[in-house]
């Protein structure tokens, strides 16, 4: 069974809000992928949530595309952003999205290419707690539901 954003954001509401507020707040995330040799391949990409699912598009012939219609396992990176010095309590964090690309078909309302959909295995949220002294990773799975653990 495919878990859509959609599924994300009825499992744990609150924390699928923190994640997409981070995803959406700049254009350019990273992909990571596999390439054909096994080995992992990191492109740029731009993502949208719409209508409860989590799509992005590769242009025609693009390497990432390739990968991921040969093995569909990605994992999606939001842009890192820097803590400010004396402003660390502030910094937004960052968050993962990890699963399978569904290949959607062709892109309808932009450049031409194709459309994925996420099917969603694993979401990540990495920020510091308010006092700015711990590391804090929350992270959401089907299997095992929201989870949290802070480092120093």
């Amino acid at each position: 069974m495919t878990k859509s954003w959609r599924a994300v954001q009825a499992a744990v509401p609150e924390f699928a809000d923190r994640v997409q507020a981070l995803f959406d707040a700049h254009k350019h995330k990273t992909i990571a992928t596999i390439r054909a040799d096994g080995s992992p391949r990191i492109s740029g990409i731009e993502t949208a949530f719409e209508g409860g699912e989590l799509t992005f598009g590769s242009m025609p012939n693009a390497r990432k595309g390739a990968d991921l219609r040969r093995d569909p396992r990605f994992a999606l990176h939001t842009a890192t952003v820097d803590p400010v010095e004396g402003e660390e309590a502030q910094w937004p964090g960052e968050a993962k999205i990890a699963g399978r690309a569904i290949h959607s078909g062709a892109i309808t309302n932009g450049p031409d290419g194709d459309l994925f959909r996420a099917d969603i295995t694993e979401v990540v949220l990495t920020h510091l707690n308010d006092a700015a002294t711990l590391l804090v990773i929350e992270w959401w799975t089907p299997e095992h539901g929201l989870r949290k653990t802070e480092r120093e």
